[in-house]
């Protein structure tokens, strides 16, 4: 069998052997349809579309996704079977590879368990479907960046507590970082250029393009750029860690 398939097959399983994924599971589904017919205004709106439904969930990912990934690597290291994983025949790129993908799908499954959402939309009027499916697209490449984010820091420590603050805490930076308070703030002590490069980092900015039905391959590059250069740190960490 692929090491990658291996490695990917025992962390889903490891995910439904507990009540945990399924807990994960319906508070998100839950929270997404409470966030988008009551805190997203939906009704009030009067327009037949999955905006607000989108719009909530960078804030849904804060939680979920590092929820899923503190485990991924400080659980490995906690229990002493990070060690017995890198002498298996399989390379740290595999086992990363392995694990990112598993949690992926996981959240790729979360998405698709919310098609009630858009079946109830369809049934009050006629959205853009293909809008909807570029929203459910860009959420899932923010899915991946965050994940990734979240197996390099859970790479970094031992505490899954700390792997979770870790995590949170640099993602709500990324989501915040293109916000106009936050440039208006930095403006006047800031260059000009260095402004415009953190706006650029935040992805909020890009999942918002992706979302509205923009697919531009800037914002496509620049998911596929974090999630790999996330990866790589993490997979220099867990080198790091093996020569020690």
């Amino acid at each position: 069998m692929n090491p990658v398939n291996a490695v990917l097959r025992r962390e889903l399983r490891s995910y439904f052997v507990t009540p945990v994924a399924y807990v994960f599971l319906v508070i998100f589904l839950v929270l997404a349809g409470i966030l988008t017919f009551y805190a997203g205004d939906f009704y009030e709106r009067g327009q037949a579309d999955l905006q607000p439904f989108f719009t909530m969930h960078p804030w849904l990912y804060l939680i979920l996704v590092p929820a899923i990934t503190m485990r991924m690597w400080a659980e490995e290291a906690k229990g002493g079977t990070l060690e017995l994983l890198l002498t298996l025949p399989l390379t740290l790129w595999q086992a990363m590879l392995g694990k990112f993908f598993a949690a992926w799908l996981f959240i790729g499954l979360a998405l698709v368990l919310t098609f009630p959402i858009w079946i109830t939309v369809n049934y009050l009027g006629s959205p853009d479907n293909g809008v909807i499916l570029a929203g459910y697209l860009g959420s899932w490449l923010m899915a991946g960046s965050f994940i990734a984010i979240g197996a390099c820091l859970s790479a970094l420590t031992r505490s899954q507590v700390v792997a979770f603050i870790l995590t949170a805490l640099v993602c709500v930076l990324l989501i915040l970082a293109g916000q106009p308070q936050v440039l208006d703030f930095f403006s006047g002590t800031l260059p000009r250029k260095l402004i415009n490069a953190v706006a650029h980092l935040s992805m909020l900015r890009h999942f918002e393009a992706i979302a509205r039905g923009v697919l531009d391959i800037r914002d496509l590059v620049y998911f596929l750029l974090s999630t790999i250069g996330w990866l790589v740190a993490g997979v220099l960490l867990l080198d790091l860690k093996r020569t020690r």
